[in-house]
């Protein structure tokens, strides 16, 4: 009988420390980069059957386009097109789980700038997706031109940074914010470490240097429902969010900083 019991034990014990090792499972650069081909997959063929989505009970998994929940087997979504993707990007944040792709597909019938945030469960694991979350401009948004959009981008160095190099993941969040903030609060431009050769790219527009023509306030009503998307190694920052400040749009903008400096700044911005 007591051999029994330390064996019922044991195998608690054992059980135990299996859900807490998973339960604590470590969100990896590779697993996220992984699940963001696999997003990238669905969207060359129009077609989700490959997609780990999580499901269960507890999964709640969720789908949004231009910030409003859509029905991801809808025929009308973005995954039901397949697009002819000319570029794309990921960026990964290993301690929010989470990753952000930029597509370009200024080739096919319909052009679209699409910039996604995939989130993986609570428990970190990166082969189930909990969310993906989406916004996607074309013909008729804001400075809309995918072909020239594609150009600009392609000429930019967006490589790792070698580790000494990386900002902080605070600095990063504080420098998308005040990004952000500068429709509302005149002092947040120049809270901004802007480089002197810094580019920025909204919808196809470029502005050389980015720290130039930049709002300082004048709108009382600041950008909302921002969600982030932090990577140190590739120093960017993307923040999806609802444009308040100039009127109900759903945006996406992205920052990188070297060396200390906003090297590159791009915004998609859908107008409703």
């Amino acid at each position: 009988m007591a051999n029994t019991i330390r064996i019922a034990v044991a195998t608690i014990l054992s059980s135990a420390c299996f859900f807490t090792a998973v339960a604590n499972a470590e969100c990896t650069r590779e697993g996220l980069l992984a699940a963001a081909a696999s997003y990238l997959t669905a969207q060359r063929t129009g077609s989700i059957d490959g997609l780990p989505l999580a499901a269960g009970a507890g999964a709640n998994f969720t789908y949004r386009e231009n910030n409003a929940a859509a029905d991801i087997d809808s025929g009308s979504s973005m995954l039901a097109q397949a697009l002819a993707i000319d570029l794309n990007r990921t960026s990964a944040d290993v301690e929010a789980c989470a990753s952000y792709t930029l597509i370009i597909s200024s080739s096919g019938a319909t052009p679209y700038v699409i910039g996604t945030q995939i989130r993986h469960p609570a428990d970190n694991d990166t082969s189930q997706i909990a969310s993906i979350d989406t916004i996607a401009a074309t013909a008729g948004d804001l400075f809309f031109d995918a072909a020239r959009t594609l150009a600009l981008v392609e000429a930019e160095d967006w490589g790792e940074l070698a580790e000494a190099d990386r900002p902080a993941r605070e600095e990063l969040r504080r420098i998308g914010d005040a990004y952000l903030d500068m429709w509302t609060d005149a002092g947040a431009a120049d809270s901004i470490p802007w480089g002197t050769d810094c580019e920025r790219v909204e919808g196809s527009a470029l502005t050389r240097p980015c720290g130039a023509t930049l709002p300082r306030g004048g709108s009382a009503t600041p950008n909302g429902n921002r969600r982030y998307v932090i990577d140190e190694v590739l120093g960017s920052v993307d923040v999806l969010c609802s444009f308040d400040s100039l009127g109900d749009m759903p945006d996406s903008h992205e920052v990188r900083v070297e060396a200390g400096k906003v090297k590159y700044v791009h915004t998609i911005t859908v107008l409703n």
